[in-house]
């Protein structure tokens, strides 16, 4: 097992930081935040990773912004360089992390989307269902702001 320490120095290592870079460019090549930071993109990762090595980067506020497609919803968007950072720090930890995910954990993980989980769902349907032949029931929920109800003190 690695140290925190070695993990850290692979997070901040510069050949991380530019891949990092090209992921977090990936999409939005024509963006201005983009094409700014990229004017002197090898003076800005130099900075970054001093900071980072330094221990004196702090991320800059995110900016929000209301989108209603369909339903309303409250989105921040992260500055260029706290992505990079958030690719770099994910380009070192997923893989650590995601061999200590169960099987059918599909959220944000490589090759697990939407489909992935809709063929385990329908997998585990016909399973209780003897391939279709009896009733079940599901639960679809989704929890949000919940607070435990707790009868002796509500």
């Amino acid at each position: 097992m690695e140290s925190e320490k070695e993990i850290y120095c692979k997070i901040i290592s510069l050949e991380n930081l530019i891949f990092a870079h090209k992921k977090a460019r990936k999409g939005k090549t024509k963006k201005e935040y983009v094409l700014e930071f990229e004017k002197n993109l090898a003076y800005n990762l130099k900075i970054l990773y001093d900071e980072l090595r330094n221990q004196t980067y702090n991320p800059q506020p995110s900016k929000t912004f209301i989108l209603r497609d369909p339903k309303t919803r409250k989105i921040f968007v992260s500055d260029f360089r706290d992505r990079i950072v958030h690719h770099a720090l994910c380009n070192i930890i997923e893989p650590i992390f995601d061999k200590t995910f169960i099987y059918d954990s599909c959220a944000n993980r490589k090759r697990k989307g939407t489909l992935f989980a809709i063929k385990r769902f329908d997998l585990f349907k016909r399973k209780i269902t003897k391939n279709l032949h009896s009733k079940a029931f599901c639960l679809k929920a989704d929890i949000k702001h919940s607070k435990i109800f707790n009868p002796i003190t509500n």
